[in-house]
This record gives structure tokens, C-alpha cells and sequence, in this order.
């Protein structure tokens, strides 16, 4: 699915908002300036959260609580090591199941191979501009790209 501005990009993330349920995990997959955290704030207005979604660079994860469902968003890029982003995303993933959260990381390629039951959003740069979406679904059939 061919995205050409951040408005749209909104939009996307608020449509798959739809179709995403309590404990669902979602990776996160483009380069630096892709707009993840754009698309994040996009599930977070279709989940009628009204925090300002920011990214959680830094500080690894953010905890939005005032929606339908509870957020979880974890980033996970200044991580190094498999081990440390192990400990971060099982942690995350605990709180996300006692809260019935959903959890949406980027930069998720550490953990990934250790992850069953998740939606995966590949982000990419179009040629001349906006952005490219595949979307697949846990069950990994194509929803929409």
C-alpha cells in the first residue's frame, strides 16, 4: 500500500487500530525517518488514546492506558545484544498480557525469531516520495500493502 503523506500515514495506523485485540504484538520494520512512530500515532488515535505519542527511543517503551486498549510501545534500536532486548520486549510482553495491552515495538529484529502470533508492518521508502506498507497478519496472509 502506497502511502504519500502523513495524514494517510495516520489514517493506515488508525485502520489496522480496527483490527487489532487485546495482547496483539506488532513489529515494526523500516529504516530511520520511515515514520513508525507516525504510524504508532496513528493506532493510538484509533484506539482514542489522548496522550501525545512520542517516540520511546530513549527510554524504551511507553505506556498509554487511556484508550479502548491500553498501548505498549517499545522501541528497541539502541540495543545491542539479543540478551538485553530479550529481558526488555518478556518483560513488556508480561505487563502487555496482565493488561490486556497491545504491544507495538520498533526495530524489532533481535526478538522477532522468538515471537509467535504477530502482526508485521514492513515500512519502506517509495521512489520519489511517501512510503511503501506491507501489512501481514499473524496467521501471515497478506491483509494489505
Amino acid at each position: 500500500m502506497f502511502v504519500e503523506n502523513l495524514k494517510e500515514t495516520l489514517d493506515l495506523g488508525k485502520k489496522l487500530s480496527q483490527k487489532l485485540i487485546p495482547q496483539s504484538i506488532v513489529l515494526l520494520h523500516g529504516p530511520i525517518g520511515a515514520g513508525k512512530t507516525s504510524f504508532v500515532q496513528g493506532i493510538a488515535k484509533g484506539l482514542s488514546i489522548s496522550e501525545d505519542i512520542t517516540s520511546p527511543t530513549f527510554s524504551l517503551s511507553h505506556h498509554y492506558n487511556s484508550g479502548k486498549i491500553p498501548l505498549i510501545h517499545l522501541d528497541l534500536y539502541r540495543l545491542e545484544n539479543i540478551s538485553s532486548a530479550k529481558e526488555v520486549f518478556f518483560s513488556e510482553e508480561e505487563e502487555a498480557l496482565q493488561n490486556q495491552a497491545i504491544l507495538v515495538i520498533e526495530w524489532p529484529e533481535l526478538i522477532e525469531p522468538f515471537i509467535d502470533n504477530f502482526w508485521k508492518i514492513k515500512i519502506s521508502y517509495a521512489k520519489n516520495y511517501g512510503r511503501h506498507y506491507e501489512i501481514r497478519d499473524p496467521k501471515n496472509l497478506l491483509t494489505f500493502s
